[in-house]
């Protein structure tokens, strides 16, 4: 609020002048149109009532253009977060969240909610926070998985899910946190992965036409930046992806650098930061147990991740539905069928074929809001060396 000399009493001025700022204060006064103010009205005030002044100095700006470490106003969010360009993205990621749930039930997905705490996670233990489960070691968990598919033995053909997750990766990077949202999607009686891609590209575009017109009215800026998606996306194969950037072995995932490279000839080849690499070797996804091969090719998954650019949102493709085979991929990828005995019971009874995938909101955020770190579109974020605020 800005008080000009001229129109405000002397002494009220004076008032208003010498409290701190980020201050809270109640005015009252009369509102009239105005070409001038940024909302096209202004307040002519009358009196002013100091609620709960601000303690000086203030840790960092919020009207200030001046550019402070992240770290600084991570230290001090709630600060920072007063600030109409940080609290953006939170409006963004709300439409977006929104605009997914209505693309989910406009397929007829079911929203669930699956438990956090879990005695196994789903790809064995090395990235899972242990916590104190009464007498017991419990641990929080990393993705809801192994209970998606689950329920697509309990007649819940279609499913979703947007849920904390927290992983365990040493990891401190600009794309790396340890509790995240997920957003999960499993589908009964899938015919191929390709069946998949396309409720997800689907599903992402509308979710991006709904921020659109939501943030529209009060962030113009914003909603025009979301880019328009023209769909199919670009799809390349794992193996053809590798040879393109010059590497002819195929059991070894993309790297940083190789993923960036990637991401900028696609982009620049056919116009899209989103694209597909499909058909990934067993070799490179063998700790994702639950992959369902190729039966033409059983060196192959029909797994697939979804990338913006050098970042990957999503990672997903069919899975095993056959118990035997599932064991034995089980076994393969250095675990215990005796580690999974609920969900191994799930698929003794009839277990339809199914896939699904797990998107990365953070990421998305990111990526759509053009934020170097992704530790910004979190209200509090958690890293390896942040626990507060």
């Amino acid at each position: 609020m800005t008080f000009k000399k001229g129109t405000t009493d002397p002494a009220l001025f004076a008032r208003a002048a010498a409290i701190p700022r980020e201050s809270v204060v109640e005015v009252t006064g009369t509102v009239q149109l105005s070409t001038k103010a940024q909302r096209g009205v202004e307040l002519l005030p009358a009196s002013l009532e100091l609620l709960s002044e601000s303690k000086v100095p203030l840790p960092l700006g919020v009207v200030d253009h001046v550019g402070v470490e992240l770290d600084t106003r991570l230290n001090h969010r709630v600060i920072d977060l007063r600030k109409p360009a940080v609290r953006g993205v939170f409006e963004l990621r709300a439409a977006l969240l929104a605009g997914f749930r209505d693309a989910f039930r406009d397929r007829e997905f079911l929203e669930v909610e699956t438990p956090k705490l879990l005695r196994q996670g789903a790809e064995g233990g090395a990235t899972l926070f242990p916590v104190q489960y009464f007498e017991e070691r419990a641990f929080l968990a990393q993705s809801p998985q192994l209970y998606k598919q689950m329920l697509m033995g309990a007649g819940l053909e279609r499913v979703f899910e947007i849920a904390p997750a927290f992983r365990a990766e040493p990891s401190d990077t600009v794309r790396h946190i340890t509790e995240f949202t997920s957003l999960d999607a499993e589908m009964a009686y899938l015919d191929s992965a390709e069946e998949l891609r396309g409720v997800l590209e689907n599903v992402l575009k509308e979710a991006i036409e709904h921020a659109r017109g939501r943030l529209a009215p009060a962030q113009p800026e914003l909603s025009a930046r979301l880019p328009e998606l023209t769909l199919p996306l670009p799809r390349i194969t794992f193996a053809d992806a590798v040879h393109s950037l010059g590497r002819d072995t195929t059991d070894v995932d993309l790297g940083t650098e190789e993923e960036k490279r990637l991401g900028e000839r696609i982009a620049s080849e056919h116009g899209s930061p989103f694209y597909f690499i499909t058909d990934f070797p067993v070799a490179v996804k063998r700790t994702t147990f639950y992959a369902r091969r190729n039966e033409a090719d059983p060196s192959l998954t029909g797994y697939f991740d979804l990338y913006h650019r050098e970042l990957e949102l999503a990672s997903g493709g069919p899975r095993e539905h056959r118990i035997e085979r599932l064991r034995a991929q089980i076994v393969e990828a250095g675990l215990s069928p005796e580690e999974f005995p609920g969900y191994l019971e799930a698929f003794e009874y009839g277990m339809p074929p199914h896939g699904g995938w797990g998107f990365g909101v953070d990421r998305f955020v990111q990526a759509l809001a053009g934020l170097p770190n992704i530790r910004e579109t979190r209200l509090f974020p958690r890293d390896r060396y942040r626990l507060t605020p």
